[in-house]
């Protein structure tokens, strides 16, 4: 909901606003995420690389749900945000079905299909894309059918923290990973080197914020996220692994929503 909530805040105090749409937004990017992870789920459990987890339990891998009923629950998933989109396509543009069915396609193809990108080392890629410009982007321009440069902005910094997020798990996983041949990219950077990663998009998603103050002085009231963004980036530099990665990724979506309350907050204030 972060992308959605500070790309509706870089809306405000324009004059061709239309709110309600900022609900059917929530809807598509909720429901993408939820689809996004369903199908994870049930494509990693069914080629068996969830057999050896140090993470959450899954659904498919650890047998508390069927391969067939995981696949449906993200199917559906995909098609509530599916329907929610197309009411918003027929009220601003038709260039959001195509927007639409390329999200789809990017949450399925993470981990499905014969050859996942996800497997390839490009989800980073494909996180920052989606999760961050294409959602915040996109939610700004729903609500006043034009893209201020601020929402770029906004969507760089989101998109460094959803990726940091997915960082967390690559790291945690780069041992299981490689031995089932997963070559994400944190297996292909190695691990010294992904936690350097980690620490640039952490930190550089929030200062990427503060710097929005040239549009909005007020977001430089998002430098009281960097203390807290600070402490599960040293907890890596020192060298978590394993089950500790686990609380860094608390910890890291953590960050993520104090820097999406705080900026919301700022961008609506110096509107």
């Amino acid at each position: 909901m972060v992308p959605v909530a500070v790309g509706a805040g870089v809306a405000v105090g324009e004059p061709s606003a239309n709110w309600w749409r900022v609900v059917l937004a929530g809807v598509v990017s909720l429901m993408l995420q939820v689809g996004v992870n369903y199908a994870n789920d049930y494509s990693d459990g069914i080629r068996g690389t969830d057999d050896v987890r140090v993470g959450p339990a899954r659904l498919v891998g650890g047998g508390l749900a069927s391969a067939k009923s995981v696949r449906v629950a993200a199917l559906v998933s995909f098609l509530v945000a599916a329907v929610a989109g197309l009411v918003l396509a027929i009220v601003t543009s038709c260039w959001l079905l195509l927007v639409g069915a390329l999200s789809i396609l990017a949450g399925w193809f993470y981990t499905g299909g014969k050859h996942p990108y996800g497997y390839l080392g490009f989800g980073e890629l494909f996180v920052f894309v989606f999760f961050g410009l294409v959602a915040t982007v996109g939610s700004t321009y729903v609500i006043v059918e034009s893209v201020p440069a601020l929402a770029w902005q906004m969507g760089v910094a989101v998109g460094a923290l959803a990726c940091a997020l997915l960082v967390t798990n690559n790291l945690r996983d780069i041992p299981t990973d490689q031995m089932v041949g997963k070559r994400t990219l944190a297996v292909r950077l190695g691990d010294a080197r992904t936690r350097a990663l980690y620490g640039s998009l952490v930190i550089g998603g929030v200062v990427v914020g503060v710097a929005a103050a040239w549009s909005r002085p007020s977001m430089l009231a998002v430098a009281i996220v960097l203390p807290l963004a600070s402490r599960p980036v040293n907890v890596v530099r020192r060298g978590a692994k394993g089950p500790e990665l686990i609380a860094v990724l608390g910890a890291t979506g953590k960050v993520q929503m104090a820097f999406g309350l705080v900026a919301t907050v700022a961008l609506i204030l110096g509107a």
